[in-house]
């Protein structure tokens, strides 16, 4: 088996990885919050981050992956953004209304590619901007419902998507510029994630539910599914970062929208979520985004691997060329997402993992 090959077969088990352990982790965190009434979404991550790091320590000591060391103040800035992405974006949550909090996911995206392309010199084609827009278009109709606005809830999605889109650029680049795996980052940021977490979470919590993170009544039930969702977020977090690391965060943007659409689509199967003709139609008209958007970065990623081989032709700037499925970019390696996304703290407001 060719490189190449080998490059494309650990993306696919990256997306599907990704795909799997986000759908199964809010399913998780659906009954947890909707059935038992745990509502501390930002302790619950600290949480998660805590048992990662664990995971991973313990990875380290059976030697599974190599420690490898580098620039202490990137590892702490990156941990600490990648904690307060995850605080605002909770936050967003929780002073805007659902359709407006779901348009703040979809505006991640084009943040994103406005970001790559003015300070990483990222060129994005018109077909794939054309697929990004049927993409955010068919996600759009499905989950956007109501649009409030108001001033503080603004501020805080317009800082949210900042800071998650940076995090999300610093997971795929600090990869690259320091030649570490996902699980190499994973492990470092970790601390600095779970650490500003575990500070902020219990405020912001109580802030948005009014409850007391120390005061609830910790059932058999409950500890059961918080032990089983920080099991899942193990897996969550790690195939983040992978796959930001493969692929490009633009990618993992696109992936995390065929996550909320399949957990639509779970939610009214296993759990009987209300579903209209509406959601169908959205859904549908997403995944044939997707669909373009896999296909023109299949086909311009190998129009750039054929210009490079020619002796005779310029270098072609980076271009977005990582699809959902066929991937290949020299420079990849084993890594994970960046941000890893906040469980949903009320299941009824939001359903991406």
């Amino acid at each position: 088996m060719s490189e190449n090959q080998k490059f494309q077969l650990g993306t696919i088990g990256a997306l599907s990885l990704s795909v799997v352990s986000s759908v199964s982790i809010v399913i998780c965190n659906k009954a947890l919050i909707s059935t038992l009434g745990f509502m501390f979404a930002t302790t619950l991550t600290s949480w998660h981050l805590l048992v990662t790091f664990c995971s991973l320590h313990v990875a380290l000591w059976m030697k599974l992956f190599e420690h490898k060391p580098f620039d202490a103040r990137a590892v702490m800035g990156f941990g600490i953004l990648n904690g307060i992405s995850i605080g605002l974006l909770n936050l967003s949550l929780g002073f805007n209304s659902v359709g407006f909090y779901q348009m703040t996911k979809l505006a991640i995206i084009p943040c994103t590619v406005l970001l790559e392309t003015l300070f990483f010199r990222k060129k994005f084609s018109r077909k794939i901007q054309f697929s990004l827009a049927i993409l955010l278009l068919g996600v759009g109709i499905a989950t956007v419902t109501d649009l409030q606005l108001n001033l503080l809830g603004s501020i805080l999605s317009l800082l949210a998507v900042v800071t998650t889109c940076v995090a999300q650029i610093m997971t795929n680049t600090i990869q690259k510029k320091f030649k570490v795996s996902s699980t190499q980052l994973l492990y470092q940021s970790c601390p600095y994630q779970a650490i500003t977490l575990f500070i902020i979470g219990p405020f912001l919590d109580g802030l948005l539910t009014n409850l007391n993170v120390f005061a609830f009544k910790y059932t058999p039930q409950v500890l059961f599914f918080i032990v089983l969702s920080c099991l899942i977020s193990v897996s969550v977090n790690f195939s983040t970062f992978l796959v930001i690391g493969k692929t490009s965060p633009v990618t993992y943007q696109v992936l995390g929208h065929l996550k909320t659409c399949l957990v639509l689509a779970f939610g009214y199967v296993l759990l009987h979520d209300p579903f209209s003709w509406r959601n169908i139609l959205g859904i549908l008209i997403a995944v044939v985004g997707m669909v373009f958007y896999s296909y023109y970065c299949t086909v311009e990623s190998q129009q750039q691997k054929a210009s490079e081989v020619s002796p005779q032709l310029p270098q072609v700037k980076e271009s977005e060329s990582d699809p959902l499925i066929s991937v290949d970019n020299g420079s990849g390696m084993l890594s994970d997402g960046v941000v890893p996304k906040a469980p949903v703290w009320k299941s009824n407001k939001d359903l991406h993992a």
